[in-house]
């Protein structure tokens, strides 16, 4: 992972928090109901989460109280804009931006002394069974402030008034207790510490609750797809639901995606791109094993990539070289379809969403097709980071080198 952050391509956006903010970040996890950490510096995301802590708790999902209560932790104004290194929802960042966007301002003044929990409410306790995720629709954001700031506040307005009744202000128990207050808190009088809930409506999403299910609702009919076979098995028995069902590894399930205008592709465009440039290459460094030549070389020198191309056997071959094979038999045979010649991966990779699609569909579709047919390594990283630096690890040397050249240069 070392080549990833020199490149700052590891979680290069965190935050470090350390001092006074690791206290309050414990008070959050208090309040939240979850154990304090006893780590004295670590870095946090957008929503607060930290990967240290994370490893340290050995639950990468420490901030859910079961899988149908997320939270967040709000412990500086520099949090605004920061990716979600690890998000239980695809519409996690969006949740963030709702929230600086409508109280930005508020929460540079509350984290001058205090922190934000968020409670993340879409009316569900708890899950039971894996088509509960169908519940999901309004999600109503909520505010705690640690040490109940809010609450000292109105405390302190209410001895200040008290004060100011008749010949109360002589009365030195009642100055007594608006000096500990200050002592204590500061003067309140003009922070304003009541955030107002912020509703937010879910359309299509993916959820990792039951193992991760894609949720996509705005289509011809709802479509499930589950990355867990268990949960798929569990999930058709229902009879309730008029959804549709697929498990992620299903061929049927592209043929769907395409007759509803959810992917689609242009494979003679898509020759000439360099997205199809990466996946070749890619594809053919999962063959090249023991080379004289350092794999980084091979797929960046046309003359080595042709001649390693030929020293792999025939099958990997047709793998690698499928598109042109395909696109060169279709000239004699018109019939001829891509997902009978091409590698079922391959096919898959050369998709892409549906133009139709509104923005925020487009980036789940590409994140379901990473996680369907992980071969352009480019993507991967943009759409799936924890995808991705798994993989990464289990790469050749040399190979780490040309994905972080093409990452950095977006090839």
């Amino acid at each position: 992972m070392q080549k990833l952050i020199k490149a700052n391509l590891y979680r290069s956006e965190s935050i470090s928090i350390s001092g006074k903010l690791v206290e309050r970040y414990n008070k959050c996890l208090v309040k939240l109901g979850f154990s304090k950490t006893k780590l004295t510096s670590f870095s946090i995301d957008g929503v607060g989460w930290s990967p240290e802590v994370a490893e340290e708790k050995n639950e990468p999902f420490y901030l859910n109280n079961g899988e149908a209560n997320t939270h967040a932790i709000i412990i500086t104004p520099l949090q605004k804009g920061l990716p979600v290194y690890n998000p239980f929802h695809s519409f996690d960042k969006e949740l963030m931006k709702a929230v600086f966007k409508k109280h930005g301002d508020f929460i540079n003044d509350i984290t001058r002394d205090a922190a934000i929990c968020l409670d993340f409410d879409q009316k569900i306790d708890v899950f039971y069974e894996p088509l509960d995720v169908l519940k999901y629709k309004d999600i109503v954001i909520k505010f705690h402030l640690i040490n109940n700031l809010n609450k000292a506040k109105e405390a302190q307005l209410k001895l200040i008034a008290t004060f100011n009744e008749g010949t109360n202000f002589i009365d030195e128990s009642i100055q007594q207790q608006i000096l500990a207050s200050a002592k204590k808190y500061g003067d309140l009088r003009e922070r304003n510490l009541n955030l107002e809930e912020i509703s937010y409506t879910t359309d299509s999403f993916y959820t990792k609750a039951f193992g991760g299910i894609f949720v996509l609702r705005d289509f011809v009919k709802p479509i499930l797809i589950f990355e867990n076979e268990e949960t798929y098995n569990e999930a058709i028995n229902d009879t309730i639901h008029d959804v549709l069902m697929y498990h992620i590894s299903h061929e049927e399930l592209i043929e769907k995606l395409i007759s509803y205008n959810i992917i689609e592709t242009d494979l003679e465009e898509e020759i000439s791109n360099k997205r199809y440039d990466r996946i070749k290459k890619y594809i053919l460094s999962s063959y090249l094993k023991n080379t004289t030549h350092p794999v980084k070389d091979i797929l960046q020198d046309p003359i080595l990539f042709k001649s390693y191309l030929n020293k792999i056997d025939l099958q990997a071959r047709k793998k690698v070289m499928g598109l042109e094979l395909f696109l060169d038999k279709k000239q004699i045979s018109k019939s001829l379809k891509a997902k009978d010649v091409l590698d079922k991966d391959l096919f898959v990779a050369l998709h892409k969403p549906h133009s139709s699609l509104k923005p925020n569909h487009q980036d789940l579709i590409w994140y379901l097709l990473v996680n369907i047919a992980p071969k352009d390594i480019l993507f991967l990283y943009w759409y799936d980071k924890e995808q991705f630096y798994e993989v990464f690890k289990t790469l050749e040397d040399s190979t780490q080198v040309w994905v972080v050249e093409t990452i950095c240069n977006n090839f």
